[in-house]
């Protein structure tokens, strides 16, 4: 029976969290305190469910009384409640810093052919001082191994100042088509960034919606159920493999997920 009442409570989180255009006369947050949870971490769980596409009920201390009550009250206060936090500018600011967070991290840069010259040169350089460096140190065991270190380091920078380094020519000549490959790869990741965080906020409140949509597609209410070892089992070996989500809503029940789905699909609709 807990498992139930927490599939339903958990449900119906998801359900409500994008159900903001309803109009009431009142609300109040009185069902809270039935529930057992104060206003600040119901905000917070609502915030990271939404968020984070997981739901968090620990600590609700009396979410087994929604068992004893009626669903639809509880359904109502739920979407109430969250139609009222949705819409307040702490959740889209925290929709702000998870999609800021989210940007991809790392855009690659062509080095253009002038700049690569520069740095190879620079490099030799370096490369050539710290072998003069390592020689002053070198033991006579050791020396002519460093010598040898030195000798390369010397070539490599000739090379590099070569104004006909086959490289670096090779490079420039191809450099054109891996600066289009580059730029074509960032803006690539902008455009999957941005379409999994869009900058409108009901956007991705839209995605979460068809993920409850997706996710509660194929729910057969009526599944056969097996105990073994004191735990409930699908006897359908496929019921047995579906997603967790699959599973809550089937306890969730039916009372439950259909009106849920018929909703949603209608915010889907009206969200542009």
């Amino acid at each position: 029976m807990f498992l139930r009442v927490c599939s339903v409570f958990c449900l119906l989180t998801i359900m409500s969290l994008f159900i903001y255009a309803f109009t009431f006369s009142r609300f109040n947050d009185d069902f809270l305190k039935e529930l057992g949870i104060a206003k600040t971490e119901a905000d917070k769980k609502i915030c990271g469910s939404i968020l984070g596409g997981s739901i968090d009920v620990y600590g609700v201390r009396h979410i087994k009384n929604i068992a004893v009550g009626n669903r639809s009250t509880v359904v109502k206060d739920l979407l109430l409640y969250v139609k009222k936090y949705v819409i307040t500018g702490g959740f889209v600011t925290e929709y702000a810093a998870m999609k800021e967070n989210n940007r991809p991290g790392y855009l690659q840069k062509a080095e253009s052919p002038d700049v690569m010259r520069a740095n190879m040169i620079k490099q030799g350089k370096e490369f050539v001082q710290n072998a003069e460096a390592l020689i002053k140190q070198a033991t006579p065991e050791t020396k002519a191994m460093f010598e040898d270190g030195l000798k390369a380091a010397k070539q490599n920078l000739k090379d590099a100042e070569d104004p006909e380094n086959k490289y670096i020519k090779a490079y420039t000549k191809n450099y054109a088509v891996l600066q289009k490959s580059i730029e074509q790869s960032n803006e690539s990741m902008l455009k999957d960034w941005e379409a999994r965080y869009p900058s409108n906020h009901l956007l991705f409140v839209k995605i979460r919606l068809q993920q409850f949509l997706d996710e509660t597609s194929d729910i057969d209410f009526n599944a056969a159920l097996t105990e073994k070892n004191g735990k409930m089992f699908f006897v359908n070996p496929v019921h047995e493999k579906k997603s967790n989500r699959w599973k809550m809503a089937f306890r969730a029940g039916k009372e439950v997920i259909e009106p849920a789905r018929a909703f949603v699909q209608q915010r889907i609709n009206e969200i542009k």
